[in-house]
């Protein structure tokens, strides 16, 4: 932390006292200032700041449909929605959620078919509980069966027409035939066997959904985890390839607007103390640190050069039941990025500049103790040297 400093100067004792008022030292004349003494004490220091933060789930994600149809049931606003289960249902058929990065980005149907999509269902279901086989290795060569006719997708709405066969009362179309290709399974990629597809066939049997062993783009959500519902813009029979709602995550969190220059005294992992709206507090710690500076809209800067830039600062809380019956609220951050223990202290004020360099206290007495200075925190500052310990007085000026 740094401490900006004014200078008392006593001429004939070649020093200069440091008080925290302005940060060039000018020289006034001997005895003008008021001196007291202070009593060296064993504490601890630490370079606590207190900012100002928000207690909610985290940041919003939107959720827009991924496939035509209407919208025919929406959850309610806080609701939490966990692997598997529906998130909403279109033309009656429920989109049930899957955790994962990778979104269904095409409609999985023929057997080989490998891919990050394809690992995202085979962990899902094996995680539900379904026997899904083995998976191939990477490194593998697997052979990628043709689609035949019948079970091609409709391109403009990501629907596998095998889910819609059994409805239909049209003949059934004769295959087309089609080279097998074989493909290698690189790292991250599923490969969609007979054995995932049978088990992906139990699953939709058990989900209401059409049992056709076939996903579609939009047949389910791939969320990172467990969401609580926000707030829900659409409402039945709208259209549900437009935005349905938002999610968060379930836990609470702290989000905390740091300027981008006091960041870097900041590590995740590192401990904060919340002091919440009836004036109680709960332990927390550092989980995440913004890569992306914004601009702060309170300083009047806008988005021009001048403005502050920001970055988000989140906190997970320990204490969770502190906040069980806040959804949000305003909160105060006390950050603490380094502590010293038992550390010898003095008053800043206590600190003199040698005219050769480095710094001293002065004994009562008038004899002047060289000390190394470390820490400065709340007016105080960690000192060491020969002949001091704790209990020992020194002058201050006050």
């Amino acid at each position: 932390m740094a401490v900006a400093v004014a200078v008392v100067a006593s001429v004939a004792l070649g020093v200069t006292v440091w008080q925290a008022h302005d940060a060039k030292p000018a020289e006034v004349a001997s005895g003008s200032a008021h001196v007291s003494t202070a009593t060296v004490t064993r504490t601890d220091l630490s370079n606590a700041q207190t900012m100002n933060g928000t207690l909610g789930y985290g940041k919003a994600v939107t959720v827009k449909g991924g496939k035509a149809g209407l919208v025919t049931w929406l959850p309610s606003a806080g609701a939490t929605v966990k692997r598997g289960r529906t998130l909403y249902r279109v033309d009656d058929i429920p989109v049930p959620v899957f955790y994962g990065a990778t979104p269904l980005y095409r409609a999985l149907e023929a057997r080989g078919t490998t891919g990050p999509d394809v690992k995202m269902v085979a962990d899902n279901l094996r995680a539900l509980g379904y026997d899904i086989g083995p998976q191939p290795t990477v490194g593998t060569w697997v052979v990628q069966h043709p689609i035949t006719s019948d079970a091609s997708t409709d391109a403009s709405t990501g629907t596998s027409a095998a889910g819609k066969a059994a409805a239909s009362a049209s003949p059934t179309p004769t295959p087309t035939a089609t080279t097998p290709a074989s493909v290698q399974v690189k790292q991250g990629d599923g490969v969609f066997t007979a054995d995932l597809i049978a088990a992906l066939k139990r699953w939709q049997t058990h989900s209401g959904m059409p049992s056709t062993g076939v996903l579609g783009i939009g047949d389910v959500m791939a969320l990172s985890g467990e969401v609580r519902v926000g707030a829900v813009q659409a409402q039945a029979a709208d259209d549900a390839t437009e935005t349905l709602m938002t999610v968060t995550s379930t836990t609470k969190t702290v989000s905390i607007p740091v300027d981008a220059t006091d960041v870097g005294s900041m590590s995740q992992g590192d401990k904060v103390t919340v002091t919440l709206p009836d004036n109680s507090t709960a332990r927390g710690t550092i989980q995440a640190i913004g890569t992306s500076a914004t601009a702060d809209s309170s300083d009047g800067g806008g988005s021009g050069s001048s403005a502050t830039q920001q970055l988000t600062v989140t906190a997970s809380l320990s204490d969770t039941a502190a906040v069980r019956k806040l959804t949000s609220a305003s909160v105060q951050v006390d950050f603490t990025a380094e502590t010293h223990k038992g550390v010898l202290a003095v008053p800043v004020g206590a600190l003199l500049a040698l005219s050769e360099g480095g710094y001293a206290v002065q004994l009562p007495a008038g004899r002047l103790i060289a000390v190394k200075t470390g820490m400065f925190a709340k007016g105080l500052v960690e000192i060491s040297g020969t002949g001091i310990s704790a209990g020992t007085k020194v002058v201050t000026a006050s």
